[in-house]
């Protein structure tokens, strides 16, 4: 195996456990605080459930569209934007899901992240738009704010020429700026729960006029605990509407809620299996901290870890590791709940663009991120929960690759 050359010796160590296959844990079906403190109440996790011998990916034909960009009646405009992003031929979900919402129709999506979908709504919602003078008229919910922020990008992309406003609502910005942004009455609000019903409660958000509710990643807004506050917004919108939830899984919550909030709904599901099959999983024992951390840099000089996600309980034992790695020599970044927005999409952009070879993350950067070509992910710190395990995980083996992900587990004394 080649060695990393970054003036430091391969330090790899030869201790990765592993264990017969264990059972597949049923992911826990309890929502949680979003608020919780890191520690408190942490699920006790056996380490078997951190192995796992990886599936390799099955060869699937490729996909066959039965429409073409063309074939959705879309005006000169917004096909020139289409083309302009370097779309040439909807994916799967696009091609099921963009008749029947620009039909009208309420539909549940069960589709893996990074497969479309924020097209898959937003263009048929954008033709039918034109000329619309009631505003604003569309909402758009997300977990959390690094997906609001990426939902808003490709709307402000394909509205280029359309006449067609988007404002982001979300929280760790100047909320009087946001308020600004609402004054000028914006045709499409991108937002995250808690910002949403902060300023609903405070009157300065208005939704009577709300013809189009979005609810992407439904399933991980309720593991997240936003039930709540998605009630406490969805009952100041108009019972008239179209409702729009893309999720990528169907859970007994989910079912609650759509049976709540959408008529005659039309599913389509294009889900290609469990990311997590295609993952493989192991457990590294550590002594101390000390040990901790010079095991991580150990696996770090190796050349195979290339992009490498380290996820971290706290926000300071994140920031604090970050800066280690960085001091060490390693191009590493960081992202928890201390930085501002423009500190998160910076990090986040090196960490895409491979100006950063480390992410050190707590757990908001395994909810909603469309991160490519993640080949390992760390868990320096164990999770809270199983689910929250599964969410990191998925941040590698993607697209049909294969990942990997490590668990430091602490040696019993």
């Amino acid at each position: 195996m080649p060695e990393h050359t970054h003036g430091r010796r391969n330090r790899r160590p030869n201790h990765t456990a592993r264990a017969p296959k264990a059972g597949r844990a049923t992911r826990s079906r309890t929502s949680h605080n979003r608020r919780r403190k890191a520690g408190s109440h942490k699920q006790h996790i056996h380490p078997s459930k951190f192995i796992h011998k990886a599936v390799p990916p099955v060869e699937e034909a490729p996909y066959q569209p039965t429409h073409s960009f063309a074939d959705f009646g879309f005006g000169p405009e917004l096909m020139y934007n289409i083309r302009t992003k370097g779309f040439t031929s909807p994916s799967p979900i696009q091609d099921q899901a963009i008749p029947v919402v620009r039909d009208g129709r309420d539909i549940i999506g069960l589709a893996n992240t990074g497969t479309g979908k924020t097209a898959a709504f937003l263009l048929p919602i954008l033709e039918r738009m034109s000329g619309i003078m009631v505003r604003p008229s569309v909402l758009v919910m997300a977990p959390t704010r690094e997906l609001a922020q990426q939902i808003h990008a490709e709307a402000q992309s394909f509205s280029r020429g359309l006449g067609v406003t988007a404002t982001l609502v979300v929280g760790g910005e100047s909320a009087e700026r946001q308020i600004r942004q609402l004054k000028k009455r914006p045709h499409i609000i991108i937002g995250t729960p808690g910002r949403l019903k902060d300023l609903l409660q405070k009157r300065q958000l208005t939704l009577k006029n709300i013809s189009v509710l979005v609810l992407d990643e439904a399933d991980r807004m309720l593991d997240m605990g936003f039930l709540p506050d998605i009630t406490a917004i969805t009952k100041a919108l108009p019972t008239e509407r179209q409702s729009l939830f893309f999720s990528a899984t169907i859970t007994p919550e989910i079912e609650a809620l759509t049976r709540k909030l959408l008529r005659d709904p039309r599913t389509i599901s294009v889900r290609t299996g469990d990311t997590s099959d295609h993952v493989e999983q192991d457990v590294i024992p550590t002594r101390d901290k000390a040990h901790k951390l010079e095991v991580l840099q150990g696996l770090l000089d190796n050349e195979q870890y290339q992009k490498v996600l380290v996820f971290g309980e706290t926000k300071y034992g994140v920031q604090r590791l970050s800066d280690q790695l960085s001091k060490a020599g390693y191009q590493a970044v960081a992202i928890h709940g201390n930085k501002n927005q423009a500190q998160r999409q910076r990090a986040l952009r090196d960490f895409k663009t491979e100006a950063a070879r480390v992410l050190v993350a707590t757990d908001v950067a395994a909810r909603g991120l469309d991160i490519p070509d993640v080949t390992h992910v760390i868990n320096y710190d164990t999770p809270q929960t199983y689910a929250d395990y599964v969410h990191r995980i998925g941040r590698t083996g993607r697209g049909g690759k294969r990942g990997h992900a490590h668990t430091f587990i602490q040696e019993d004394k």
